[in-house]
């Protein structure tokens, strides 16, 4: 059931969740029934998606406004809406499935409007970036009490920490090359994508203690977005027309995923065995990929040429 090209897609362990930007609805799709998918209707043209257990946050485009619509995975209900002022750019689920962050973009600023779903109010961390300034990626601790920004800007970008608590800044990482994803690593090791046409792909490595990088990795050549793996050991990066897998152990390329039309979103399932990959023809392809271990171990070759799980499908 092809509904179009695809906007984005997440996972978690019962359902892959994907944006339907030309349909104007989100399909969610259960792993492990063959069925077909339930399809949500929303107002506006779905952008982003991010998702806890049960919830889904989906950034809608219209004349109106920006939204992020809330949907109930179980129920395929659209539970919650909240149009928000300026261009949302990007969202991200808190960890303890209660408040989802929403980045935005005006014409002089940047900030993350903060949803509050137990109270139903929002509120907002000012990030103050000055004009043409865009936030193209979020991502949370495990713990959910520091909150990264990936910000751009015409004279470059920077990462910038936000104590949770307090909702201020707390310190900022300078790079060159646009921001296009972040993800961090249970042991708290951000992953910062960068690309433009000068430097290419590059996976840079933060330290959360020291706030230093430890590590560049070379990353594809115009890649869009990544998907980390829990222990930091993979990262699957959607490149042009490809996805990527890296080691970041040893910093190289051990293996490259194509699907049948140009990948445009990848995300990996709560264990990290399953990698699904979207594509500009508006099908999902599932991998099974080495589950993350405690210790670096390496990419499993074997089971991922033995194993597609889900034949191409259209959501």
């Amino acid at each position: 059931m092809n509904r179009g090209p695809i906007a984005d897609l997440t996972a978690n362990a019962d359902a892959i969740v994907v944006a339907n930007y030309g349909d104007d609805s989100v399909a969610v799709v259960r792993p492990d029934n063959a069925g077909a998918p339930a399809l949500v209707s929303v107002e506006g043209e779905p952008l982003a998606v991010a998702l806890t257990d049960d919830l889904a946050f989906v950034v809608t485009s219209a004349a109106e406004a920006d939204t992020v619509a809330v949907i109930d995975t179980r129920t395929h209900a659209v539970v919650g809406s909240y149009p928000l002022a300026f261009a949302v750019t990007a969202v991200l689920a808190g960890p303890d499935g209660k408040r989802a962050y929403a980045a935005r973009a005006g014409h002089d600023h940047v900030d993350v409007a903060v949803i509050d779903i137990t109270a139903d109010r929002v509120g907002t961390i000012d990030i103050g970036a000055g004009a043409g300034s865009t936030i193209d990626a979020l991502a949370v601790d495990a713990a959910g009490r520091r909150l990264y920004v990936g910000v751009t800007t015409s004279r470059g970008s920077r990462v910038v920490v936000v104590d949770i608590e307090t909702a201020k800044a707390r310190k900022s990482i300078a790079f060159g090359a646009p921001i296009r994803d972040l993800a961090v690593a249970a042991d708290g090791s951000v992953y910062v994508l960068t690309s433009d046409l000068q430097a290419r792909g590059v996976v840079e490595v933060i330290d959360p203690k020291t706030f230093g990088i430890t590590a560049s990795i070379n990353a594809g050549t115009l890649p869009i977005q990544m998907a980390l793996s829990a222990d930091g050991a993979r990262a699957y990066v959607v490149d042009y027309d490809q996805i990527a897998v890296l080691c970041t152990v040893t910093h190289e390329v051990i293996e490259t995923i194509t699907v049948g039309a140009r990948p445009v979103a990848a995300a990996l399932n709560t264990a990290g065995d399953r990698l699904y990959v979207a594509d500009v023809d508006g099908c999902v392809t599932a991998f099974r990929v080495a589950a993350p271990a405690p210790l670096y171990s390496p990419f499993d070759a074997v089971a991922f040429d033995a194993v597609r799980e889900l034949a191409p499908v259209g959501v």
